[in-house]
């Protein structure tokens, strides 16, 4: 398995690469095999070496296009994707693909890759537990309607939930998945971001739709998301709704205010389940306001059916370096405290 990254300067080049309603991305998943992935500010591509390798040189030529004439046209996607100049690597990548095939299992609906975040799998349905802490949480998410979990950056919690989500929608346990996400960002308001609400919303949920999009083709994506099997909304969008036979998950729980953890919680409706995730030491709120996550794991946690899980350092699956930085900071933590 084969990866790279591109570095982007920022949203807006991201929207313009991906093009109108991720057009342009899924132009060059379907030309390529590559899977593809949003960073933040990085293009994550991974496949096989032929594969990377067209994919990165497709980006590469769109990004020198958006940079010299200021916007990607479909004439100029168009042309970088054309079949008689990319015969020879067409080629090679169905060569390629053939062979990795015969060599997997097959499961319909996913991509067959191991992911960019150090899991196990091809498919939602074969993901498994890196860590001991992990085992604990997916056997929970089994197990219990609500689950509260709460861990370090890179520990698994928003990605096992989802991939628990993909799996209970394709065993037709629940006939949709919400995907929540309180906006609020590293003491950024809403209104100071360009666009229209999609626009301002979507740096948030992108963390979500890299999860699906690890796990599942586009083109299914796309159709459930259509269908509103599949949906990837703000948390101020749930006022209101009770949904039955539902997977919901409240990504950043942490960022929300007790008033909202009610609110979400609160929307579980018959043969639902829910998910809550966050980490305490990333919280965005206003000084002085109790976080929403740790007041309920607290007020709920004796409530039969509800389970909470706590992951730690040792359950980091992310770069090696991710658990160093973690750790380091949670020893300046204390040591300021002191």
């Amino acid at each position: 398995m084969a990866e790279a990254s591109i570095r982007l300067s920022g949203q807006d080049e991201a929207r313009a690469l991906f093009g109108p309603q991720d057009d342009f991305l899924r132009r060059v998943r379907n030309a390529t095999d590559a899977g593809i992935v949003l960073r933040g500010n990085e293009i994550r591509v991974f496949g096989t070496q032929a594969q990377v390798t067209d994919c990165c040189r497709i980006l590469h030529d769109w990004q020198s296009v958006l940079s010299t004439n200021g916007e990607l046209l479909q004439s100029d996607v168009e042309k970088s994707l054309d079949p008689d100049v990319n015969e020879v690597t067409a080629k090679q990548r169905e060569s390629d693909t053939s062979s990795s095939r015969s060599e997997r299992p097959s499961s319909p609906g996913f991509r067959e890759t191991t992911s960019a975040r150090g899991f196990d799998h091809r498919s939602a349905d074969s993901i498994t537990p890196k860590t001991s802490g992990q085992k604990r949480y997916m056997k929970a998410m089994e197990d219990h309607s609500l689950v509260f979990c709460e861990g370090p950056a890179g520990s698994g919690k928003t990605y096992l939930a989802v991939a628990m989500a993909l799996r209970a929608l394709e065993a037709e346990d629940v006939r949709k998945v919400v995907l929540v996400r309180p906006a609020v960002e590293a003491g950024e308001k809403l209104g100071f971001l360009p666009g229209d609400m999609q626009a301002k919303v979507n740096p948030f949920l992108r963390p979500l739709l890299d999860a699906i999009n690890d796990m599942m083709d586009f083109d299914r994506i796309r159709r459930y998301m259509s269908n509103d099997v599949i949906e990837v909304v703000p948390l101020a969008f749930m006022r209101g709704r009770t949904l039955n036979d539902t997977f919901m998950i409240l990504d950043e729980g942490q960022n929300t205010t007790i008033t909202q953890m009610k609110m979400f919680l609160t929307r579980m409706g018959i043969n639902s389940r829910i998910v809550v995730t966050g980490d305490s030491t990333q919280n965005d709120l206003p000084n002085g306001t109790r976080s929403g996550l740790r007041d309920g794991m607290e007020r709920l946690s004796e409530i039969d059916g509800v389970a909470i899980v706590r992951l730690a350092g040792k359950d980091i699956v992310r770069h090696r370096l991710v658990r160093e930085i973690v750790s380091a900071y949670d020893d300046s933590s204390h040591s300021s405290r002191s």
